[in-house]
């Protein structure tokens, strides 16, 4: 599973108004030519949330950081956790933690 790109805050802002304009999920999805996943994912984060702007989460570091791994196999551990902490501002341990 790769990482994917982000939807801008209009068409978000979008799927809300829509949504607040009584606009079922399927319809929304066909309408911004979305997929339904991701008009419902929208959704729920703004219920919960009260914003749909990205939110700087360790699920989303560890994307990026698995990503990194995957283009760069032939870095050190120590390489990839220093441009990662660079570009993340994240703390990351080149050990192993056993658990």
């Amino acid at each position: 599973m790769g990482c994917s790109q982000e939807l801008s805050e209009f068409k978000c802002g979008t799927v809300i108004g829509c949504h607040l304009c009584n606009k079922f999920i399927r319809e929304i999805s066909w309408l911004l030519d979305i997929p339904q996943s991701t008009v419902s994912g929208i959704i729920t984060k703004w219920k919960q949330l009260g914003t749909t702007a990205t939110q700087p989460q360790s699920e989303r570091s560890q994307c990026m950081l698995k990503c990194t791994v995957r283009r760069s196999r032939q870095l050190s551990a120590e390489s990839i956790a220093k441009n990662h902490q660079t570009s993340c501002g994240l703390q990351i341990s080149t050990t192993k933690n056993h658990v």
